[in-house]
């Protein structure tokens, strides 16, 4: 009876996403799914070098996958190869879950938003009121709709600004970090291996009434967060958020 449970219970669970050998999602699942004793629990990375490759990975694996997490580059573009979307992850724009049901039908849902939320939070105080989003991608706005709901104001930071809500790096005045102390680094800027490149802002006007959050995991303290620490900023890493986005993952799975 155990084997035939065990058996119907096999599941594969995979992260989709380009470049990805470095990736949380399959060393945290992997770790998970030993110490849970889910022996026929799988995770598998699923790097592909364009979109328009994912039916194949589908067509390959139908049989057998359960559930697909989403990363970088991704997160917007795959909404167009989903069957539904959850709703808060078409207001969001960007999905990093996704559902397989076992007619094949997928569903998108995004856990970024909570697993930034719940990280973030006890690190608020009064005085954090406004934030500086770096960078413009799927993750970006996943922030974006958390801070949204913890009724913080905000403006995008881009290369290139094109909405109303978007500034530009050479906008960043010591007036204006007097006024946005929360920053939130989303852009891959500083992760491994490229560890010594940090996004390009003023980092002297930083001061320690500001919070600086980096979504980059690899390394523990990018140089963005250094520099920020130096001038007496409270700093912390996107692994909390991985973690938590992952379970929540996990919990919409099996739900």
């Amino acid at each position: 009876m155990e084997e035939k449970e065990n058996q119907y219970n096999k599941k594969l669970f995979g992260l989709l996403g380009k470049d990805i050998s470095y990736s949380f999602s399959k060393g945290y699942f992997t770790e998970k799914f030993r110490n849970e004793n889910l022996d026929n629990h799988n995770y598998i990375n699923l790097d592909l070098p364009a979109i328009e490759d994912f039916p194949l990975i589908l067509e390959q694996y139908k049989s057998d996958l359960s559930g697909i997490n989403v990363t970088i580059p991704y997160k917007e573009v795959v909404i167009s190869f989903l069957d539904e979307i959850d709703e808060d992850a078409r207001r969001i724009g960007a999905v990093n879950t996704i559902t397989i049901s076992p007619k094949g039908r997928l569903k998108g849902f995004n856990t970024d938003v909570y697993g930034f939320e719940h990280s973030l939070k006890p690190l608020l105080e009064d005085h954090h009121k406004k934030a500086l989003i770096l960078g413009t991608g799927g993750a970006s706005k996943a922030v974006a709709f958390a801070l949204h709901k913890l009724n913080i104001e905000f403006f995008f930071v881009s290369r290139n600004p094109q909405k109303k809500n978007e500034i530009s790096y050479n906008q960043l005045t010591e007036e204006l970090f007097s006024e946005y102390s929360i920053l939130i680094n989303c852009s891959p800027v500083g992760t491994f291996p490229n560890v010594e490149k940090s996004p390009k802002i003023p980092y002297e006007f930083l001061s320690k009434k500001h919070l600086l959050f980096d979504l980059i995991y690899n390394p523990a303290v990018t140089t963005f967060l250094s520099n920020g620490k130096k001038q007496g900023a409270v700093i912390k890493n996107g692994l909390q958020m991985l973690e938590l986005q992952a379970e929540k993952s996990w919990a919409i799975w099996n739900s």
